[in-house]
């Protein structure tokens, strides 16, 4: 298992390197990328010298923080010997006077502005954008609405009219032309979409004849292709419960007018046989109040398939005594102690009542497997940071900056928490190279209200139960030393 992570690690790494880092440094990406790797080539030496040795923490924190520094120093020092740009020349301006607006538009643009809810006190002119600022005397939602619709009034569809908050803590309007956007691209790939559907189907029923026989060769499955049919409880469910997820943000992005690709899966040949699926946003979110209802919606819908194919799938599954050479905090389908997560073993505890002792673990049934991988995955899309589905969740709550803040914080934390989960740090590193900042909405002044606060709240606190292991203390109640009489 160590060596599948440390390879989906490299591929990961492979893609974040080359689309991000490389293209703001001349430093050769494939350095970059060895940099990162370094704390993976260690822990793989480490394997292959002493073998299941435990890596000492105080080792992998050097070697991490060793290898964070080298890369940041290799970025900076390739971005110093990159040529200066040439001087791009400035786009052709919409009037005379060089300005995105002449004088008499200027004027119809204050009159967008009803004083007694957003009093305007200066107009600023940006190669891109035209900036309104001045004091809000409203509120934020009805503020927005009212500037958006006059601007549409007097400018038709020329701008799009985006509300932010200032770096004082002061809302602002930025007017951008719609002609000096990116051009969208296609929305719709059904072609793309079904192969990677089909060719993911193919990879993770093969994972799942993996986990009912184990010791099948290539050759006996050759012979006998039918005996694909046992990997089928754990593929339809897994892919279910991925699908259903990215279907929820899907229907919540078009109900709000946003447009979104269809799901894409990702086909993994080994392993779990898939790296999850993702949806794309083609479009703006219009508030805050949609970005949270498009965040959380994916692990809602995730989580209503989760867990019943998670409780079916342990009342089919075993209880075994844990070896005493295994790990509570491994992900082994085989022997899996409940310990590793907190509501992982409430759920067991429920449906195997004292049958559960403190040395107990559960041979998973495929579709228990795919359950536990549902809950994975939604942990993982629940992490605070950047452009996960935690990341927008903390920003439509807190707002842009506060969300970023919270995401620097979140990643360090898990890095932290890898060292007790051992099955995070492969995510922790992936995490700490994933940029803070997501986009944010047209309007992202308004805040939410209370109950999606709470709400969000409560994801927040769903993300806990399923990565932390089960403390001490609750231990002693949930997993006796014996049969409770």
């Amino acid at each position: 298992m160590t060596w599948i992570s440390l390879i989906v690690l490299g591929l990961i790494l492979v893609f974040i390197v080359r689309q991000s880092a490389a293209r703001v440094s001349q430093t050769p990406w494939w350095l970059l990328w060895l940099v990162l790797m370094l704390p993976a080539f260690f822990i793989a030496g480490w394997l292959l010298l002493l073998g299941n040795t435990p890596v000492p923490s105080g080792w992998l924190i050097l070697i991490f923080v060793t290898s964070s520094v080298l890369y940041l120093v290799l970025l900076r020092r390739g971005q110093s010997f990159l040529p200066a740009a040439p001087p791009t020349p400035p786009p052709p301006p919409l009037t005379d006077n060089g300005k995105l607006l002449n004088q008499e538009e200027e004027t119809q643009l204050q009159s967008c502005f009803p004083w007694g809810m957003y009093y305007l006190q200066q107009i600023e002119y940006r190669p891109q954008a035209v900036i309104c600022r001045g004091q809000m005397r409203g509120d934020a939602n009805q503020v927005y609405e009212t500037v958006e619709r006059n601007i549409a009034q007097r400018f038709g569809d020329r701008f799009l009219v985006m509300f932010q908050m200032g770096l004082s803590n002061k809302p602002f309007f930025a007017l951008i032309p719609r002609d000096r956007l990116p051009q969208p691209q296609q929305l719709f790939r059904p072609g793309l979409s079904l192969g990677l559907l089909a060719l993911t189907f193919l990879t993770t029923t093969v994972a799942g004849l993996a986990l009912v026989a184990p010791d099948l060769t290539a050759a006996e499955l050759r012979l006998n292709p039918s005996l694909l049919w046992q990997g089928l409880p754990y593929s339809l469910s897994l892919l279910l419960i991925l699908g259903i997820h990215e279907l929820g943000h899907f229907a919540t992005a078009w109900y709000y007018g946003v447009k979104a690709t269809l799901p894409y899966f990702i086909p993994l040949p080994f392993a779990m046989g898939t790296l999850g699926a993702f949806i794309q946003m083609r479009s703006p979110v219009p508030h805050r109040r949609a970005l949270f209802d498009i965040s959380i919606a994916g692990p809602i819908a995730g989580l209503i398939v989760t867990l019943p194919i998670l409780v079916w799938g342990l009342q089919q599954s075993e209880v075994v005594q844990l070896p005493a050479n295994a790990s509570e905090q491994s992900l082994n389908p085989q022997v899996l102690s409940p310990r590793i997560s907190i509501l992982l073993a409430l759920i067991a505890k429920a449906i195997f009542g004292a049958t559960l002792k403190s040395n107990s673990a559960l041979h998973l049934h495929p579709m228990a497997v795919a359950g536990v991988l549902g809950l994975v995955v939604t942990a993982l899309n629940l992490m605070p940071v950047g452009q996960l589905d935690g990341g927008h969740i903390v920003h439509a709550i807190y707002g842009h900056r506060t969300g970023a803040v919270i995401g620097q914080v979140s990643r360090l934390l898990v890095l932290i928490l890898s060292f007790i989960q051992p099955w995070l740090f492969v995510w922790a590193l992936i995490l700490f190279f994933m940029p803070a900042f997501d986009e944010p909405a047209l309007n992202d002044v308004s805040e939410l209200d209370n109950w999606r606060d709470a709400l969000g709240l409560m994801a927040l606190v769903l993300l806990l139960l399923i990565i932390f292991p089960v403390p001490a203390p609750l231990a002693a109640l949930l997993l006796p030393t014996h049969p409770m009489p």
